[in-house]
């Protein structure tokens, strides 16, 4: 038996593919660039400045680059966490405390991430629900908040506990403004961000 896709699954990955393509066709100095004024934008947001124990990630595929944030962060006495792929799981994450003498290994996404060996130890990470702040790479965004992810839901399963209430994380999407459309498809197991900040501006999704 076959399974066709839905038009909006087929919408969403055809749109992927382009925008995906736009930040790819970025060169070395126009990332690097962009890279520096995401970090401006990101350094003047107060959730950033008052959160202690951070989640970013390391850029791929021409995602934009947030890893400049790393030694401020540092020095104003915060935490750096990087996502780790949980294994056995159903693509959920772990957030493991990151520094300079971290073990890192690719995996199966040809991404570099603190080893999961250095991982099973508890001691060097936190559950989802115990970040302050989590900043997360997008494929793309539109100006009422609308975002678009990878595809594989790991964060989107990482935190859906968000929608129940209690202890949560501030969650920042970020992405270069090339990667912004008029209008995205949305959908239901899409988690909500506290704000979208690319390397022009930031917006502020309407609260529920």
């Amino acid at each position: 038996m076959t399974h066709t896709a839905s038009p909006l699954t087929e919408q969403r990955r055809e749109l992927r593919r382009e925008l995906r393509q736009r930040r790819r066709a970025l060169s070395a100095r126009q990332q690097r660039e962009a890279s520096r004024r995401l970090c401006r934008q990101l350094r003047q947001l107060p959730e950033l400045q008052r959160a202690r124990r951070i989640a970013l990630y390391l850029p791929n595929d021409g995602e934009i680059d947030p890893t400049p944030l790393v030694d401020w962060l540092r020095r104003r006495g915060a935490r750096v966490y990087l996502p780790v792929l949980m294994p056995l799981s159903d693509n959920r994450l772990w957030f493991v405390h990151y520094h300079t003498t971290t073990p890192m290994v690719r995996n199966r996404y040809g991404i570099l991430e603190p080893s999961t060996r250095h991982a099973a130890h508890r001691a060097r990470r936190l559950p989802a629900w115990g970040l302050d702040l989590v900043v997360l790479p997008l494929v793309g965004f539109d100006a009422h908040g609308q975002r678009m992810g990878m595809g594989g839901g790991f964060y989107d399963r990482s935190f859906a506990f968000t929608r129940r209430g209690g202890p949560r994380p501030r969650l920042l999407g970020i992405a270069h403004a090339c990667q912004q459309v008029a209008a995205l498809p949305s959908a239901s197991w899409d988690i909500p961000l506290d704000a979208i900040v690319s390397d022009t501006g930031v917006i502020r999704p309407p609260r529920t």
